[in-house]
């Protein structure tokens, strides 16, 4: 039986291109993860996920899954593979995220947190083994025990609070994990997260702590939450430096494709973001050449290919002046392209980077592409 992570080259540098199995299959590392929040990319099928995005692994959302369609439906359709009909690895956030997003509707307690739906106000409640318990019942690859994400800036104090929490939670969620086995016949992996905002001594009072847990991977929470690009780095290449090697890192809501490629310079193998299918959604596109509004009119008599240097598929099928009278027309297919192709275009990203971190010249790359890749077309 394969090891659930291998590494797979032995360059210098921390960067790392490796293999992570699960019984739904292997995801080849450094991988972007499609975000499908209430089991859906947004705009896309999922046969073009797989067949022409070439996803290895999407998410799901534990807090937006368990109000709609809740779990009683999604039990009875077998969980979340079958139900949105997806083979393939998939990953839940543990909906401490949302959680924090919904400060003026939400009371935190050492038991857990009770809020408001953003959907029709009902009250709920959501503690480490409700999170855990709703996971499993959603019954992801890859979950993520229950933590608490702070906003930034935050008080150091108010940091270092939340984080012994998020400690003492994520004992809880192990606890009831190991309580409590799957349910659809597959395993499953809890990754703990990395907290303790932008203080140096605080993460790494908790990356120790997650290290001591020997869960299956690791995950760092917390960062790409309004902090300096330059700090999220640091804090980043700190955390690596102290989580097991031999583990998968994840680093969560990840982010720009320059953050995808920085952070993986800096030892991570995971990341995922809604910027791709967001920013595409308002006729913002990421190409190997850099970043296009479509709605400008230097596109208006453009026939060229959406992205002349790149290897999503529909670079080949549309022109830059037909997607541009799609977004000014307000058609819908206009989202749908620009989604796809996003999504294309970061998972080849994080593809190329593989490649050149098994040759060995990842970081001569990295540095030589990135300019190219912030430039406005």
């Amino acid at each position: 039986m394969s090891p659930f992570f291998e590494i797979n080259n032995t360059t210098t540098g921390k960067a790392r291109a490796g293999t992570i199995t699960t019984d739904h299959g292997t995801i080849q590392t450094p991988i972007f993860m499609p975000v499908g929040t209430v089991a859906s990319v947004k705009t896309v099928h999922q046969r073009e996920l797989k067949d022409n995005i070439k996803a290895q692994i999407i998410l799901g959302n534990t807090y937006h899954l368990n109000l709609r369609p809740k779990m009683d439906i999604m039990q009875a359709a077998g969980g979340l593979h079958k139900f949105m009909n997806w083979d393939l690895p998939i990953l839940t956030d543990s909906g401490g995220y949302q959680v924090f997003s919904l400060s003026k509707s939400r009371k935190l307690t050492e038991e857990g947190v009770k809020f408001k739906s953003h959907i029709d106000g009902s009250l709920h409640f959501i503690s480490p083994e409700k999170s855990m318990e709703i996971q499993r019942q959603i019954g992801a690859d890859i979950f993520m025990a229950f933590d608490e994400c702070t906003p930034y800036p935050c008080d150091y104090n108010l940091a270092k609070d939340s984080m012994e929490m998020t400690h003492r939670w994520l004992k809880r969620c192990i606890k009831w994990t190991e309580e409590n086995p799957e349910i659809y016949g597959h395993k499953q992996r809890l990754f703990p997260i990395v907290q303790g905002s932008t203080y140096s001594d605080l993460r790494k009072i908790s990356a120790e702590f997650i290290s001591e847990q020997n869960a299956a991977g690791n995950a760092i929470g917390g960062l790409s939450v309004g902090e300096p690009e330059e700090e999220m780095y640091r804090i980043t290449d700190e955390v690596t430096d102290i989580l097991p090697k031999d583990k998968p890192r994840y680093l969560m809501g990840v982010g720009t494709p320059w953050n995808i490629l920085e952070s993986i310079g800096l030892g991570v193998d995971m990341m995922d973001c809604v910027m791709p299918t967001r920013n595409a959604r308002n006729a913002m596109l990421f190409t190997w050449g850099g970043i296009m509004n479509m709605k400008n009119k230097k596109w208006e008599n453009d026939f060229s290919p959406l992205d002349e240097f790149g290897t999503s598929y529909v670079d080949s099928e549309y022109s830059k002046a037909y997607v541009r009278h799609l977004f000014v027309a307000k058609e819908y297919l206009a989202k749908q392209i620009a989604s796809v192709h996003n999504l294309a275009f970061y998972v080849d990203l994080v593809r190329v980077a593989r490649e050149h971190i098994i040759a060995g010249d990842f970081y001569e790359w990295k540095n030589s592409i990135i300019p190219t890749l912030k430039q406005r077309l």
